[in-house]
């Protein structure tokens, strides 16, 4: 499912100030802002939308899917963290990962961006401190294991859906 088909649907149900959640406060809306829009999982705020939405075939056993979906300007992201399981699907613009596995704490000040820390951090990491990195573009998936740390960066404004799997 690509963003084409998901745009009449933006202004209806998404951009309603009572479905999104400003996750960052600087700069201007569509330069640094990441809007998250979490709706609880029986779909009845995410109705209009998931109508439309096909998930990914990936499922782990005895887990249930429980969704976020993101419209985020470049250049912003979100700062190393970690939680359970999941995957992110890129459905418009282009998304960067940087990964560590759980024994692999990440150098990082945790008020500071993700852009801040790839300008500043990253380039006096030596090769074998750096983290794994790739880049998702529409129609692509990552899987996050359980407890890895990771940052991302918008590097285009995009739109995103995120499945934490618990």
């Amino acid at each position: 499912m690509l963003w084409g088909t998901w745009a009449p649907l933006l202004g209806e149900t998404l951009l309603d100030p009572s479905c999104v959640r400003r996750e960052r406060h600087t700069g201007s809306f569509w330069s640094s802002d990441t809007l998250y829009f979490f709706g609880d999982n029986n779909f009845t705020e995410w109705g209009p939308l998931f109508q439309h939405y096909v998930p990914p075939p990936f499922r782990i056993p005895g887990t249930s899917p429980a969704y976020s979906f993101g419209i985020a300007g470049s250049g912003s992201g979100v700062p190393f963290h970690w939680h359970g399981p999941g995957f992110s699907e890129v459905i418009f613009g282009r998304k960067r990962w940087f990964l560590y596995p759980p024994d692999q704490t990440p150098h990082f000040h945790p008020n500071e961006t993700t852009l801040a820390w790839l300008q500043h951090t990253y380039p006096t990491l030596p090769p074998a401190l750096r983290p794994l990195e790739c880049t998702l573009r529409p129609g692509e998936v990552l899987y996050f294991p359980d407890r890895w740390w990771h940052a991302t960066l918008n590097l285009d404004t995009s739109v995103f859906i995120s499945t934490f799997l618990g």
